[in-house]
């Protein structure tokens, strides 16, 4: 049945309890083993120059260094078979410490995976030295012999240095960008600097670059440095021929300054079209009052005065962007706030009843301003609207982040970019939706040889074609920076939009690659995330996205369309020509963001209008991560694209489950959410909420009441929970996720004649973010006797890498349905005490 805004969402109230035991995780063997003649040949000599290395360190002042890991006390180990195969040896021996042990996941394929161990003075060395030498000998004694694992998987190990200051993306891009140009001129670069928490010593170590890149007849250009996530960064101008001793890396280049951390091209912001512009007619009437923003747009410079978002705009220009961007050229931020306001103008939605705070962040033709490093700007906005005397925008929680860089596709380490939103989600408590990132690149179709074929195809054939082509690029399209926050709720685009079929007609020769599948568009970015996290998290409407045939030899290569009339969202569009009443047509992950967003407002709007002060009373903290819960909680993957994907990317062998689920939730996340869904119930479904805060190791119980009305009920149902929280993170310490909580499966679950289902993540995959959420379904009868209720228990595991003080704040969603079973929802509400008023409003 379809959501009811007369239906609220339904509140309870966590209990307290004690906590459980924590199970031991699964040993994993590891992969085949060096022989001991080729270690002794190929690893041995690298001791004398790693001694020769520490000792020209300081064992003293690196100890002080509380801060942050210091990467000349790192030994880089290029290991055997998986990351994670070797972290399983290391954690086996006391006193050795991997930067970062639990996100060690390298991604499947990863043909030269690195772990890095933390050597704290010339001792360890020394200890390791000998260690080496009796493993040599086959004189392990008893409690060393987990050493002999950690040895035998060893391809390489050598002192932290220039390959590890320069990313091979990183040298291919520069390379790209210097080639043809004459040596004196100068690119522009951004240089991130090994972190110090002494101001004075951090500042020694920024004039050591500046010299270099005097000496190199640069320039320097800006500055940064957060104490907040141990970042400390310039913009520089450096000419080509000191650019290529990067891209070579050699050591007597910039990349082999020991202050740098690492060297990158500058951001590029990621951008959208804009198609089929049309005129509308301005409908008459007078707008009533709008309340104080909760929603922030950190976007491009708007048409603030366009028709459609005049009087809903709260903008403040603090960069000064705006007088540079010329009107025509306000795309993206114009069409952002369309989304936002209204949604999809081909819906006819009613407007948000708040204004929507705007913060330019990119000038003239959607850039970011060059003359600044992109993550100051973000902080710098955030302080402004939160912090001071006077903050812009106090009660903000939700913050739209339809950006990215394309420049920074994620490879298993964070982005300052992401550590910045994560840091800024738990200290501000506010909600960062993020852009997966596009990729329209043109990628080839092996399955047909022309486009004829192609478009002739049976549905199922031509989407399983497109799977098997988009499943051999997955390392190709990675997530566009910061869409690998840990905090923030990372959206990708689904091929759903409101133009009707028969509207479809012409699409001419471009034609839609999943037909009968609702999944991520061609185009969007996937997964998984940081740690191997769950990412996207969720997919909203992006467009139903075509592709066209663009090359023919003995396959097809097609690339994705654009944006149209006839497969598109459509939006506010800047002006030509003297005309201002415009509109236009835009795809993507952007606009799937915004649309995330405005889910997130309403949802707010909702609960505000049913509870009152119950909820606009909770802190920012409990109210952001209720929002995140709740967003999230209705996702769920596509019975039939689930299948396609599985039966396409396998595994074949189903004991390979796990294997199956990871391709699965690279191109779905947790799955497509009914913007709907999340912000009502339905006669034949009930969905509660609670918030509270956690201490460590503690655990909360909520009773969640089952109708009885269900009871003898032979049909589908199900149960749903999901939990979520925001952690604190600790940049350049052993675990960066210091927090972690979980749902421990219920019981009472046979009286409820429910079980777990293969058509989600599965608990190794969703206990890897800040989101835990399972789902449980049968089709045969329970039997509920009166009252009956199930206890949802919410645990909080010990804290990673050191204890955490705080109780941490978290948000649940649960939900119970029984489609077609009218009743459900009003039983279960008359069992709530308290009972809410019921609102027409909620939507």
């Amino acid at each position: 049945m379809p959501s009811d805004p007369t239906k609220p969402l339904l509140r309870l109230n966590p209990e307290n309890s004690r906590p459980r035991p924590i199970g031991i995780p699964r040993y994993v063997p590891p992969p085949d083993a060096f022989s001991q003649d080729r270690q002794r040949r190929a690893i041995g000599p690298k001791f004398d120059r790693l001694r020769r290395v520490l000792e020209r360190a300081n064992p003293l002042e690196m100890r002080a260094d509380a801060t942050a890991l210091a990467p000349e006390r790192l030994l880089v180990f290029e290991v055997r078979g998986t990351v994670s195969d070797f972290a399983n040896a290391i954690q086996r021996v006391p006193g050795l410490e991997l930067v970062d042990e639990e996100e060690l996941i390298a991604e499947e394929g990863d043909k030269d995976p690195v772990a890095y161990l933390l050597m704290p003075d010339l001792e360890a060395l020394r200890q390791l030295e000998s260690l080496w030498s009796r493993w040599l000998r086959g004189a392990l004694i008893l409690g060393e012999t987990p050493w002999r694992n950690v040895f035998q998987l060893l391809r390489d190990l050598r002192p932290w240095g220039p390959q590890d200051r320069v990313q091979p993306l990183d040298a291919a891009e520069l390379a790209t960008e210097i080639e043809g140009e004459p040596d004196d001129y100068l690119l522009r670069l951004e240089i991130e600097l090994i972190y110090r928490a002494s101001a004075d010593k951090g500042a020694i170590a920024e004039d050591e670059v500046r010299r270099f890149v005097a000496r190199c007849d640069g320039r320097m250009v800006s500055r940064a440095r957060i104490d907040d996530i141990a970042y400390h960064a310039v913009l520089a101008d450096l000419p080509v021929w000191a650019v290529r001793q990067i891209v070579e890396r050699g050591i007597e280049g910039l990349a082999g300054l020991e202050p740098v951390m690492h060297i990158r091209p500058q951001s590029v912001a990621t951008g959208i079209e804009l198609a089929d512009p049309e005129d509308f007619a301005i409908a008459a009437g007078q707008s009533a009052a709008l309340g104080r923003p909760i929603l922030a747009l950190l976007d491009g410079v708007p048409v603030a005065a366009h028709p459609v978002l005049a009087n809903h705009i709260d903008l403040d220009d603090p960069f000064a962007l705006e007088p540079d961007a010329l009107v025509a050229n306000r795309v993206h931020g114009t069409a952002m706030a369309s989304l936002i306001v209204h949604g999809d103008r081909n819906r006819s939605e009613a407007p948000l009843p708040r204004r929507i705070h705007v913060v330019p962040v990119m000038g003239n033709g959607d850039r970011f301003p060059p003359d600044r490093l992109v993550v100051d700007i973000i902080y710098l906005a955030l302080q402004r609207m939160r912090e001071g005397d006077a903050p812009t925008a106090p009660d903000v929680l939700i913050i739209n982040l339809s950006l990215g860089n394309w420049r920074r596709p994620f490879h298993g380490q964070l982005s300052a970019w992401a550590r910045l939103l994560d840091r800024l989600s738990y200290h501000f408590g506010c909600l960062f939706l993020v852009s997966a990132g596009n990729n329209d690149t043109p990628f080839a179709v092996p399955t047909f040889a022309t486009g004829a074929q192609l478009e002739a195809a049976d549905p199922r054939e031509r989407s399983a074609a497109m799977i098997s082509a988009l499943g051999a690029l997955v390392g190709e399209r990675r997530l566009f920076a910061p869409a690998e926050t840990v905090n923030g709720v990372t959206v990708g685009a689904c091929n759903e939009d409101a133009i009707l079929p028969a509207a479809r007609v012409g699409a001419g020769l471009h034609v839609d690659p999943f037909p009968d599948l609702r999944i991520a568009n061609p185009s969007s970015n996937l997964g998984p995330g940081f740690a191997s996290s769950v990412k996207p998290d969720i997919l909203m409407p992006g467009s139903r996205e075509h592709v066209h045939v663009v090359r023919t030899h003995d396959h097809v290569d097609v690339r994705p369309s654009r944006p149209s009339r006839v497969a598109g969202l459509k939006v506010a569009a800047p002006p030509a020509a003297g005309d201002e009443n415009r509109l236009g047509y835009t795809s993507g992950t952007s606009a799937a963001t915004a649309l995330a967003a405005r889910t997130c407002h309403r949802i707010h709007d909702s609960l505000e209008a049913v509870y009152g002060d119950q909820f606009t009373g909770l802190s920012h903290h409990q109210r952001a991560v209720l929002l995140k819960a709740l967003l999230i909680h209705p996702a769920h993957w596509h019975e039939d694209s689930a299948s396609v994907l599985r039966s396409v990317l396998g595994p074949a062998d189903g004991r390979q489950h796990v294997r199956q689920k990871d391709n699965i939730r690279r191109f779905l996340g947790y799955g497509w959410v009914d913007p709907d869904d999340a912000v009502a119930c339905a006669e034949d479904r009930a969905t509660f909420w609670a918030t509270g805060m956690l201490a460590s190791n503690q655990i909360t119980t909520l009773n969640v009441p089952v109708p009885q009305c269900m009871s003898g009920q032979a049909r589908l149902h199900s149960l749903s929970a999901t939990v979520a929280w925001f952690t604190p993170v600790s940049p350049g310490r052993k675990r960066y996720r210091t927090c972690r909580l979980k749902i421990i499966e219920p019981l009472g679950l046979g009286d409820l004649a429910v079980a777990s289902h293969g058509n989600q993540p599965d608990t190794n995959q969703t206990n890897r973010g800040t989101v835990f959420t399972r789902s449980w379904r049968g089709d045969q009868a329970p039997v509920i006797g009166p009252g009956l209720s199930i206890p949802i228990h919410i645990q909080r595991d010990p804290d990673q890498g050191g204890v955490i003080d705080e109780r941490i704040p978290f948000g649940v969603a649960v939900t119970i349905d029984m489609p077609g079973l009218v009743g459900l929802y009003d039983e279960v509400r008359l069992r709530l005490r308290p009972a809410v008023r019921a609102s027409t409003e909620g939507a």
